[in-house]
């Protein structure tokens, strides 16, 4: 994949990016709306945070362990920093008395059925997320897919609505099936959402470069959980990518596909915020999962 400019390779990975006045990377010229949406979503002692995403049946249908909303994912509430969730769900499973933070998922259109996901548009209203009290929507984002431009139009439509309404925009990298999942694909998807006006991105882990993807990305990065992971994987993927600077993750299936999802959130939870090591993190999952 081409790039710009190949001139130096200039990251600096290891200085971090100063924003006075708010704790949240890139965060402090925003509203006070907008501000204090992100920091129910980010925990403002860590800077972190854990969301859980539950939104995969807006074009996958009732996924393996969200059958049942009620039963697999309520329980969780309490364990997790926030909810990315379709409003869907939100109006028909989630208590109204419920104060945990609601990330909602603002676009849709292909089901699985259909070989070309990147066909996609605004789903949701603005003016219904703030109706819903969310405290932020998220969005694909396809770069490099048969409807990037539309895609990032997408995007910019929604960040428009969103500062209008005090509401921030997460925008999501989604990988089409014939793309290369490296850092150099995620350091272009992850800035030109940033440039484009996401107030955070939510991008895949990769081994060889992450810390690269989050250093040149001026807007907080929360990492995919993707695919189902045995437990100790899942935790190790979590750890490094905060340790590599990440504001935290956006994780599904391997919390909620996990024989534990309880004592998988709770550790997951522990990496994030209190940099528990993973060998430290799956012992405590199994000692949550034994005490079940």
């Amino acid at each position: 994949m081409p790039e710009a400019d190949k001139d130096g390779e200039r990251y600096s990975a290891d200085i971090a990016q100063q924003s006075p006045g708010f704790f949240l990377k890139g965060s402090h010229q925003y509203d006070w709306g907008m501000k204090n949406r992100l920091a129910r979503t980010f925990n403002p002692d860590s800077g972190r945070t854990v969301m859980l995403a539950i939104d995969h049946g807006y074009f996958q249908g009732p996924t393996s362990g969200l059958e049942r909303i009620d039963l697999s994912i309520l329980p969780l509430l309490p364990s997790c920093d926030a909810l990315f969730c379709t409003r869907g769900v939100l109006r028909s499973m989630v208590p109204a008395a419920s104060h945990k933070p609601m990330v909602l998922r603002a676009s849709g259109g292909p089901s699985i059925l259909r070989e070309e996901l990147s066909d996609e548009q605004i789903a949701m209203d603005m003016d219904d997320a703030v109706r819903l009290n969310a405290s932020g929507v998220g969005i694909q984002v396809f770069v490099g897919g048969e409807h990037e431009t539309r895609s990032i139009h997408n995007m910019t439509r929604l960040v428009d609505a969103g500062l209008r309404a005090g509401m921030p925009v997460m925008g999501v990298t989604a990988v089409g099936k014939n793309m290369v999942r490296d850092a150099k694909y995620f350091r272009l998807a992850c800035r030109m959402i940033a440039e484009l006006g996401a107030q955070y991105v939510k991008t895949y882990y990769v081994e060889d470069g992450f810390e690269t993807v989050t250093a040149s990305c001026p807007v907080p990065i929360v990492m995919a959980g993707g695919k189902k992971l045995p437990e100790l994987e899942a935790l190790t993927m979590a750890h490094n990518a905060v340790q590599q600077g990440a504001a935290g993750v956006d994780m599904g299936r391997n919390i909620f596909q996990s024989d534990s999802p309880k004592a998988m959130i709770a550790a997951v939870g522990a990496v994030v915020h209190q940099n528990m090591t993973p060998k430290d993190a799956f012992d405590l999952y199994r000692s949550l999962r034994t005490n079940k």
